[in-house]
C-alpha cells in the first residue's frame, strides 16, 4: 500500500514535526512492514524554481514548433530557455529546473545549444516531475502563486513525503489511507476523522437500473448509483491525479480515476458501466460452465462454476471482484454511468484470482476483508466528485440489495490477555485497547467492527491488545524448560549407524520421498511385487513424480547417478528415511467434521488408510572401493562391499555378528547370482549384491554397481552387552585352510568354526578365498585366521591344537570341509 503524509494528515492529526523515523517506528509497531519512506523534495535534483516568462520567440524552419523564450528566475539576468510546449504565454507562472539540476528517473539537466541556440534549464511539466502521466504541455501556475525565484517544490506538491508498507494478508483494512491513519491515530493518541463517515442517501424503494443477486453468499450486499449526462472529456482533477501516481496506479479517465482514487482511499474497490453498453438488467450468479469471458486486458476467459459474474442480457460482463469485460468497460464517449459498490466472499475472490491469474488491486483488497459498511459512503462520495468535474444529473434513486450479517459478539475472559502476554491488564485497559480498534465492549463480550473480519475469536483479541497496548513492553522471558529424556533407543540407533558407515567411507545424502511411476520397471520388479504399490499424492510438487517411494533405492539410485555425471568416479552413498507402504485393503476414510473430535472408530478408519512408514536404510557404491596410486594397483568396489556396509550397519545397530547370517537370495533388483539375503535371528531384514544388469542398464550406472537395503525396523532390539573382560594373557593364532564345495557359503563355515572352538575362541575371520584345478571341480578353499585366549591363563599348545580340531571337526561333519594340504 504506497500513500502520502499530506494524505494521512486530512483524517489523522500527526504530529507537525513527525520525522520519517518516527512514522517508520510507529508504523512497525503496528504491525505494518515498512517498505520505503520518500521524501518527494529530494526526487528532483538541484534549483527547481518558479519562473516567469518575459518573452517567446517562435523559430521556424523546424519539424516542430518550437519557442526561445527568456525567463525570470529571480536571478540579475533572465534565463534563456528553448522549449516545445504550446500550453503557455507571455506572462505565465512556470517551473524550471536550472543547469546542474536532476530529475526523477536520473536525468541531468545542463546548459547546452540546441536548435541554434543556447538553452539554460528546462521548463518542466508534470509528467518530468513525476507528479502526473501529462504529457501535453508544461505546468502552467496560477497568478500570484509564487514569487519568480522562490522554490517550486511546495508549489506543485512536490514537499510530501511517500510512505509504503507491506500489510499481512490478515488485515486488509490497512489496504486505505482510512485503515492506515486510524491505526496512527490509534498509536499517537490523536484526532481522528473517518472519511466514511459522511451523509448518504440510503435506499430507496425503485431503482436506479433492474438488478438481481441470484447467490447472495458469494455476494451479501450490491449497492449501485446511476449519473447521467456527465463531459465525457472532462480530466480528473490534478491532485487527484498526483496521489493516484504516487500510490502507483495510472491516471485514466474521470469515472474510473474516482473509482481507483476511493478504493485506496476507503479501501471500497468499486466499478463503473457505461450505461449505454448494456443490455437490460444486471444478474449477479456464479458462472455457468461453458462461459467465457473477455476481460479488460484483452483475454478470453474460460470461466469456472466458483466464478461470480455480473450478467445483462447477452451474458457475462463481468468478472466480479476482480476484473471487468471488454463489453461494458467505460469509454471516450461515455456519458450516462451506473456505478457499482458491492461487499463479496473472500474466499471466492482470493480463488478466482489465483485461478485466472489475475491479482489486480480490488481482489487483492476483497480477499483480504473489505468493510460491507462503506458501499453506499463510497457511492456518496464518488458521485459527489464525478459531478463537480463532468456535471451530469444524479438519479435520485439508490439501489441496496443488503444480506450482510452482522458481527457476532467474543466472549473474552477477563484474564486471559494477561495469562497469555505475561503483563498485568485490567478489565479497563482492556476495554480502552480494545474500543480504539472499533470494538463494542460489554463486560466481556467484544463485538468487532465491521472493517475487522479478522477478529473471530478471543485469541485474535488478545493479539489486539497486546500490538496496541505496545510489543516492546512486554518481556523476554525464556519458557521452562523441562527435564529431557534425551534421544530415544530409534534415535541413537540411527545416528551410530549413520556414524559407522561415514566412518567407512559413506557419504550421506538426503532424497525427496517422491518418484516417476516409472522407477519401479527401471528397477525391475516383478509385476505382482508389493512394492510397486505406491500411495499418490494428490497435489504433488511435481506432477513427474507424484508417487511416495516404497525403497530408498530408487531415488538413491538417481543420486549415485548424479555424482556420476558430474565427474565422480568412485562414490559410496548411505540414505537412512521413511519408506510408504501403502494398506492395499483399506477403505475411503470418514468424512470428518470439525464441530466435534472424531470417534474412536472414525480415527481407527482415518489411520487404516495411512501407509506404513518403516524406516529403511540403503547404500550404494560404484567406481573402486581402494584407489590406484603409486602404492600399487586399486580394487574396485564388488557386491561383497555392499554386503559389508549391511555387516557394519548392523554391528552399528547392537545387533550381535553371531545373530546375523548371509545367505544366497533372490530379489530384484539385484543380480540373482550375486544376490546377499541379511537374516537377523532367521528373519529377514534386508538385501545386499551386485546390480541386476537389466536395472543397471536402465539406469546408465557403471557396470558391477553394488547396493544394499535393511529394514530398521525389522531389527531386534539390542541386547544389553556386559563388558568384555580383557585378558592380560597372550593370544594364541591359528591359521585353518578348508577345502569344500564352492557353493558353501563363507558366513556358514565361519559359524561352524565359533560353534565348535568353543568359550577359547576370541575372534575369527576369513583373509582368502583360493580356487584352482588342483582342488577339483566345485571346489574352493576358504582361509580363516583363528584367535584363541583364556582370561586366567597362558593356553598350552596342546589347548589351542584341540579347540582348533574342535573347530574342523564341525565343519567337517557339516559341511565335508577338509584341511588344505592335510
Amino acid at each position: 500500500m504506497k500513500t502520502s503524509l499530506s494524505w494521512l494528515r486530512e483524517y489523522v492529526e500527526l504530529p507537525a514535526d513527525l520525522t520519517a523515523e518516527r512514522l517508520d517506528l510507529a508504523l512497525t509497531n503496528l504491525g505494518m512492514e515498512v517498505e520505503s519512506i520518500v521524501d518527494q523534495a529530494a526526487t528532483v535534483q538541484g534549483d527547481l524554481v518558479v519562473g516567469r516568462v518575459l518573452t517567446i520567440e517562435e523559430l521556424t524552419g523546424f519539424k516542430k514548433p518550437i519557442r526561445f523564450c527568456t525567463v525570470d528566475v529571480g536571478r540579475d539576468t533572465p534565463q534563456e530557455i528553448v522549449c516545445g510546449a504550446r500550453n503557455f504565454a507571455e506572462g505565465d507562472l512556470v517551473v524550471v529546473v536550472l543547469p546542474g539540476g536532476e530529475l526523477p528517473g536520473g536525468f541531468r539537466i545542463g546548459a547546452r545549444k540546441t536548435y541554434g541556440r543556447n538553452s539554460h534549464g528546462m521548463i518542466c511539466s508534470a509528467a518530468e516531475l513525476g507528479l502526473s502521466g501529462d504529457h501535453s504541455g508544461i505546468i502552467v501556475l496560477p497568478v500570484g502563486a509564487a514569487a519568480p525565484g522562490s522554490d517550486a517544490r511546495p508549489v506543485v506538491g512536490l514537499d510530501d513525503v511517500l510512505v509504503e508498507v507491506e500489510v499481512t494478508p490478515d488485515r486488509g483494512y490497512e489496504m486505505s489511507v482510512r485503515g492506515i491513519a486510524r491505526e496512527l491515530a490509534t498509536h499517537f493518541g490523536v484526532a481522528y476523522t473517518d472519511p466514511a463517515a459522511l451523509p448518504f442517501q440510503a435506499a430507496t424503494a425503485d431503482s436506479p437500473w433492474p438488478v438481481a443477486v441470484e447467490d447472495t453468499v458469494g455476494c451479501d450486499r450490491y449497492s449501485a448509483r446511476v449519473v447521467r449526462g456527465i463531459d465525457p472529456a472532462a480530466q480528473s482533477p490534478e491532485w487527484m491525479q498526483r496521489r493516484l501516481i504516487q500510490a502507483g496506479i495510472r491516471a485514466i479517465s474521470l469515472p474510473v480515476d474516482i473509482t481507483n482514487y476511493l478504493m485506496l482511499e476507503l479501501g471500497q474497490p468499486m466499478h463503473v458501466f457505461d450505461l449505454q453498453r448494456l443490455s437490460g438488467g444486471l444478474v449477479v450468479r456464479r458462472a455457468r460452465p461453458g462461459e467465457k469471458l473477455t476481460t479488460l486486458d484483452g483475454v478470453a476467459r474460460v470461466l469456472d462454476a466458483e466464478d461470480m459474474v455480473i450478467c445483462d442480457e447477452t451474458g457475462p460482463i463481468s468478472l466480479a471482484a476482480v476484473m471487468g469485460g471488454e463489453t461494458s468497460e467505460w469509454q471516450e464517449g461515455t456519458v450516462d454511468v451506473l456505478l457499482e459498490a458491492a461487499h463479496w466472499d473472500p474466499v471466492m475472490v482470493g480463488r478466482t484470482a489465483r485461478r485466472h491469474k489475475l491479482f489486480s488491486e480490488a481482489a487483492k483488497r476483497w480477499e483480504r476483508g473489505v468493510d460491507p459498511q462503506l458501499t453506499l459512503p463510497a457511492l456518496e462520495r464518488a458521485v459527489a466528485i464525478l459531478v463537480e468535474h463532468a456535471g451530469g444529473t444524479v438519479d435520485e434513486r439508490v439501489l441496496d440489495l443488503d444480506h450482510v450479517a452482522p458481527p457476532a459478539a467474543i466472549h473474552l475472559p477477563a484474564d486471559l490477555p494477561s495469562r497469555i502476554i505475561g503483563l498485568p491488564y485490567g478489565p479497563d485497559r482492556i476495554a480502552e485497547l480494545l474500543t480504539a480498534v472499533g470494538c463494542t465492549v460489554a463486560g466481556s463480550d467484544v463485538v468487532p467492527p465491521t472493517w475487522r473480519p479478522d477478529l473471530l475469536t478471543p485469541i485474535d483479541l488478545v493479539e489486539e491488545v497486546a500490538r496496541l497496548g505496545g510489543y516492546n513492553d512486554i518481556p523476554s522471558v525464556l519458557p521452562p524448560t523441562g527435564a529431557s529424556n534425551g534421544l530415544t533407543p530409534a534415535q541413537r540407533r540411527r545416528r551410530s549407524i549413520g556414524r559407522a558407515l561415514a566412518e567407512n567411507g559413506y557419504v550421506e545424502v538426503l532424497s525427496y520421498p517422491f518418484v516417476a511411476p516409472g522407477v519401479a520397471d527401471q528397477l525391475g520388479l516383478p509385476a505382482d511385487d508389493p512394492r510397486r504399490s505406491a500411495a499418490r499424492l494428490t497435489n504433488p510438487l511435481s506432477e513427474e513424480e507424484p508417487l511416495l517411494r516404497t525403497n530408498l533405492l530408487g531415488p538413491l539410485l538417481g543420486t549415485l547417478k548424479r555424482n556420476l555425471g558430474r565427474g565422480h568416479r568412485d562414490v559410496a552413498l548411505f540414505e537412512a528415511g521413511t519408506v510408504f507402504l501403502p494398506h492395499l485393503t483399506a477403505t475411503a476414510p470418514p468424512v470428518l467434521g470439525v464441530d466435534r473430535p472424531p470417534t474412536a472408530e472414525e480415527w481407527a478408519q482415518a489411520n487404516a488408510i495411512v501407509p506404513e512408514q518403516p524406516w529403511h536404510l540403503a547404500a550404494a557404491l560404484a567406481g573402486d572401493a581402494e584407489p590406484a596410486g603409486w602404492w600399487g594397483s586399486g580394487r574396485p568396489a564388488t557386491w561383497a562391499d555392499a554386503v559389508e556396509a549391511a555387516r557394519v550397519a548392523l554391528s552399528a545397530a547392537g545387533v550381535p555378528a553371531g545373530r546375523v547370517t548371509v545367505t544366497a537370495g533372490v530379489r530384484a533388483p539385484w543380480h540373482p547370482g550375486r544376490c546377499a539375503e541379511i537374516r537377523v535371528d532367521g528373519e529377514v531384514v534386508g538385501h545386499a549384491g551386485e546390480l541386476h544388469p537389466a536395472v543397471i542398464s536402465a539406469l546408465e550406472l557403471p557396470k558391477r554397481t553394488s547396493a544394499m537395503e535393511l529394514d530398521l525396523d525389522a531389527l531386534p532390539d539390542a541386547p544389553v552387552v556386559d563388558a568384555r573382560h580383557i585378558s592380560t594373557f597372550p593370544p594364541a593364532l591359528i591359521d585353518v585352510a578348508l577345502v569344500l564345495d564352492a557353493t558353501v557359503p563363507a558366513g556358514e563355515v565361519q559359524a561352524a568354526l565359533a560353534e565348535g572352538a568353543g568359550q577359547l575362541l576370541e575372534s575369527v575371520s576369513l583373509f582368502d578365498v583360493y580356487e584352482s584345478a588342483q582342488l577339483g571341480e566345485g571346489k574352493r578353499s576358504l582361509a580363516y585366521k583363528l584367535t584363541f585366549r583364556a582370561p586366567d591363563r597362558t593356553l598350552t599348545s596342546e589347548e589351542t591344537i584341540a579347540a582348533r580340531d574342535a573347530a574342523v571337526a564341525v565343519t567337517a561333519s557339516r559341511f565335508g570341509a577338509t584341511l588344505r594340504g592335510a
